[in-house]
């Protein structure tokens, strides 16, 4: 790796996130001989979803329970999943578990019945902390607070590394050439306030489509969760345990479904973790210390005292849609350039229901370690090129204007996080939002820019605009109720459309699915 006054940097691998599917990504090609470089929007090992709370893995041994588990799955998701590749997530978990004990001696549990380890369930912050030392050990360069803002490519139009700033460096440029690049910068949660997803906002999407990357998937974005209703605190596994009553401590019922629909329809939900055995109570306390934080705060005792709830959208990050993988080493439809975790399209092993915790947790796993070394064996058959230029586009030349960057956020969050536009869709409510989302995008070139923090919001709020028109657009294309993506004005699920959605394009945004067109977006 050379460096030039701390900004221009060559590099094998450059790694762009700073989560469990990039510090896999970058564990791995590090030990394939690559000279890696880590560039995290945050502080690698402490921001993200997973580092703000507990995280279950899908971690079953090989045998009958594995292959119940995976058709289950495949039946839950709509039919749109690959087994073939369940199984290959589920094998590559096993041992990159056990990989996380040895070399990051990580504390994993004993079933005292079986001597096995416990390896389904781990504590983020201790998780990623340790993820952080075994990347550091291997020689990877950590770029800490430096956000990417686009993407590089060479004359042949494969990716060439990235540009961004060094936020604690007075937001000074940066320049990264390499002979690979892994996107692993998580979903897009649209600044809902989830717990830890303030730094995904959909960066990588737009860097990549900006390359000509597809996606997969996007219509499986309308996964949500809930919170204590001054919370942002979404790590609902607790929720199982939980009862749901309305104001005048009515019961309501006991799954989150339920909860959902009182709360579309505007009656106020309370949530008590009433059906949790108070054998078990402290040991969830000592799982998920910060789920109990707020309630804590607010002198509320959530086992035996009622809290009231809210939805709160973690669109792609608990979904299902992403970068369209085109082989099993997790590369996209654009030549250098690999994506893993969140980023990616989860499609293959959840369909379309959401892989939130479990299933999402193994596939940052797998698909990190896999684009990883396969980044590095790409790098060492191309070498680093001497020429590449930025694409980048909206976000980042136009007139610096606060107001404007506001505003198509706000205007973003307007059609995506109310349970009216994502929990339940119509085609009336996606095409009022095609065309609000599109002309905004069209005003987008013009008033979206700035300089240092400013210029990183701007590109972040093209970023949320692009992101919302690709799922508006692919919502409207699934004409049926599949998956976590419901239709009101279609509520069955059509067996002719048991196939998954392509959708690509900026200015002009298409849908397609199996080799054919299936909505052309209009010229904007």
């Amino acid at each position: 790796m050379t460096v030039s006054d701390g900004t221009e940097i060559d590099t094998d691998v450059l790694v762009l996130g700073g989560g469990p599917a990039g510090t896999w990504a970058a564990l791995a090609a590090a030990r394939a001989g690559s000279r890696v470089v880590l560039a995290d929007k945050g502080y690698c090992g402490t921001s993200g979803p997973t580092a703000s709370g507990g995280n279950n893995l899908w971690y079953l041994p090989p045998g009958p329970e594995r292959a119940a588990a995976v058709d289950r799955r495949h039946i839950e998701g709509g039919l749109l999943s690959d087994p073939a590749w369940m199984h290959r997530v589920l094998d590559e978990t096993y041992r990159r578990v056990d990989d996380l004990a040895v070399h990051g001696r990580y504390p994993f549990g004993v079933d005292p019945e079986t001597g096995r380890r416990r390896g389904s369930s781990l504590q983020g912050p201790e998780y990623m902390r340790r993820m952080r030392r075994l990347v550091h050990r291997a020689g990877v360069r950590i770029l800490d607070q430096s956000p990417a803002l686009q993407l590089l490519v060479d004359t042949d139009g494969a990716v060439a590394g990235a540009t961004g700033v060094h936020r604690r460096q007075g937001y000074e440029p940066w320049t990264a050439r390499a002979g690979a690049v892994v996107l692993a910068t998580g979903g897009c949660a649209f600044l809902s306030g989830s717990f830890g997803t303030d730094v995904d906002t959909g960066d990588g999407h737009l860097m990549a489509a900006e390359a000509g990357a597809e996606f997969s998937g996007m219509e499986f974005s309308s996964a949500y969760a809930l919170a204590p209703s001054w919370s942002g605190h979404t790590k609902g596994l607790f929720m199982q345990f939980a009862t749901f009553y309305d104001d005048a401590r009515v019961r309501l019922g006991d799954d989150r479904a339920t909860a959902m629909r009182y709360l579309l329809d505007g009656i106020p939900v309370h949530a008590r973790l009433d059906r949790a055995h108070p054998d078990h109570r402290e040991a969830m306390r000592r799982s998920q210390p910060n789920y109990f934080l707020p309630l804590d705060k607010a002198g509320i005792d959530p086992f035996t005292e009622m809290y009231p709830v809210r939805a709160v959208l973690e669109g792609t990050v608990r979904g299902t849609g992403g970068l369209r993988i085109t082989g099993t080493d997790c590369s996209t439809t654009v030549p250098g350039l690999f994506a893993a975790g969140d980023v990616a399209t989860r499609e293959l092993i959840t369909g379309g229901r959401s892989g939130g915790g479990s299933h999402n947790g193994a596939w940052a796993m797998s698909s990190g370690s896999w684009s990883g070394a396969a980044a590095a064996e790409f790098a060492r058959n191309r070498g680093v090129p001497d020429v590449a230029r930025p694409i980048g586009g909206v976000g980042l030349e136009g007139d610096p204007d606060r107001a404007a960057t506001r505003a198509i956020i706000g205007l973003v969050q307007e059609h995506t996080l109310p349970l009216r536009r994502s929990f339940r869709r119509t085609a009336r409510s996606l095409e009022d939002s095609i065309a609000a989302l599109d002309d905004a995008w069209t005003a987008a070139p013009v008033v979206l820019g700035g300089r240092g923090r400013e210029l990183v919001r701007a590109r972040s709020g093209a970023a949320l605009l692009a992101v919302a028109r690709w799922v508006s657009r692919t919502a409207l294309a699934r004409t049926e109720t599949r998956g976590m993506h419901v239709r009101t004005d279609h509520p069955d699920t059509d067996p002719d459309l048991q196939y998954r959605l392509v959708t690509s394009g900026l200015d002009r945004v298409d849908v397609r699915a199996e080799g054919h067109l299936v909505r052309r977006g209009a010229n904007r």
